[in-house]
């Protein structure tokens, strides 16, 4: 197949959860550029619209579906809601993702509810989504975690500045949790005809203090943080025949911070 053919989601329908989010919208644009029909859901239908209208403007084939992750009945809905508009799934992109907790010592009612959310409702979407993408013949799910699920919190970022320095436990948590369940994933869904693959990304730059990008970017040799376009590559190749033999990875994405 021509290398063309191999990165091309031409007749590919996806779905990206969380898509206007600041990842998220990367994820989206980059998908579609590659010929893709991109479904971005979310709670936010609102927000996700207008981002939809953005990217329609410019010839993109996206789309807005309402999404609850913590609602099991919202979860049932999208499924219905795919299955009716677009006939098909080929590709799941797991990036939402919920932040009730702040803080270390954040009240433990604020851990169940980001459990709530970024567990049982993360399996539970997951489950609805794989069942589409193997009723569709097969194709790949791609979920979004953090390089802070492989590492501690390094606490020195924030030296100089006013952002927290007592990162909530519910993200690294939840995190690690998310990059070996790819693995399982991907062992169950053997002579299925679905990959399954993990990105952890490092830092994407959002006009952060000043003092948080010298304190972060000193330490990656690439000497910055990630940019919008970083992720749409990698995120094409999974999604695609280029990436037809990729299975059960986690793709660390961080410039070479942790190398």
């Amino acid at each position: 197949m021509h290398i063309k053919e191999l990165f091309s989601l031409k007749k590919k329908i996806i779905l990206v959860t969380g898509g206007a989010g600041n990842y998220g919208r990367c994820i989206v644009e980059g998908l579609a550029e590659a010929d893709g029909k991109v479904i971005t859901a979310s709670r936010n239908l609102s927000t996700n619209e207008a981002f939809v209208q953005e990217l329609k403007e410019r010839g993109l084939d996206v789309h807005a579906l309402p999404l609850d992750q913590g609602d099991p009945a919202s979860i049932k809905a999208l499924k219905i809601a795919i299955e009716k508009q677009f006939g098909a799934l080929h590709v799941f992109v797991n990036n939402a993702v919920a932040r009730p907790m702040a803080t270390y010592d954040a009240p433990m009612e604020t851990f169940a509810e980001s459990m709530r959310v970024n567990a049982t409702g993360m399996v539970d979407l997951m489950r609805e989504m794989t069942a589409l993408i193997v009723a569709s013949g097969g194709g790949s799910i791609v979920n979004i975690a953090s390089m802070m699920g492989m590492f501690g919190p390094d606490l020195s970022n924030y030296e100089g500045t006013s952002m927290t320095q007592s990162p909530p436990p519910d993200y690294y948590f939840h995190n690690a949790g998310l990059i070996n369940l790819t693995r399982y994933w991907a062992r169950m869904m053997a002579g299925k005809n679905v990959r399954v693959n993990c990105v952890s990304p490092g830092g994407l730059f959002n006009h952060q203090p000043e003092q948080f990008l010298k304190n972060y970017t000193k330490k990656v040799p690439l000497g910055r943080m990630a940019n919008n376009d970083d992720i749409k590559g990698l995120m094409v190749l999974l999604a695609s025949e280029a990436g037809a033999y990729i299975n059960g990875e986690n793709i660390l994405m961080d410039g070479g911070l942790n190398a």
